[in-house]
């Protein structure tokens, strides 16, 4: 069935769901998995001064953050047996830089966690979810 299964993870409470899904469908087939966490790039300003936080700060802070996210999943994948390699990456978005992970490690199916939005906050914020559903030429598995 599946032999490398791509876990996105953002650290929330409903990617933790999708984590236990991603390690129970690895552990039943016996694939690989792999878990990446998208950190948001410095966001420049053209005035210096209005940095609110130095760059490499900055940096070191979206890195420990992302890390201690990957971590968790494979310390999860871990427990159950499972093999799990785990990646941060910087991208401005975060379904794009999915997408290329998925395609640059191989993986044939990508386990991610809906958040649910509905109406305005949907159409607004929208969803990395949706729009990596919308893109993948790979099957996305979505947990509520």
């Amino acid at each position: 069935m599946y032999k490398h299964i791509l876990i996105p993870t953002d650290g929330s409470e409903i990617t933790a769901k999708a984590v236990g899904t991603a390690v129970s469908m690895a552990k039943l087939c016996g694939a690989a998995l792999t878990t990446i966490c998208v950190k948001e790039p410095f966001p420049y300003s053209a005035i210096s001064e209005m940095q609110p936080v130095p760059p490499q700060e900055f940096y070191d802070a979206q890195e420990r953050i992302a890390a201690a996210h990957v971590k968790k999943v494979t310390e999860a994948a871990s427990a159950a047996g499972v093999k799990c390699s785990g990646f941060t990456v910087e991208a401005l978005h975060p379904w794009e830089a999915i997408l290329d992970h998925a395609k640059q490690q191989g993986c044939d199916l990508v386990v991610m966690a809906s958040h649910g939005r509905r109406g305005m906050a949907a159409m607004l914020i929208g969803s990395e979810t949706s729009r990596v559903l919308t893109h993948s030429p790979l099957p996305v598995l979505v947990v509520k």
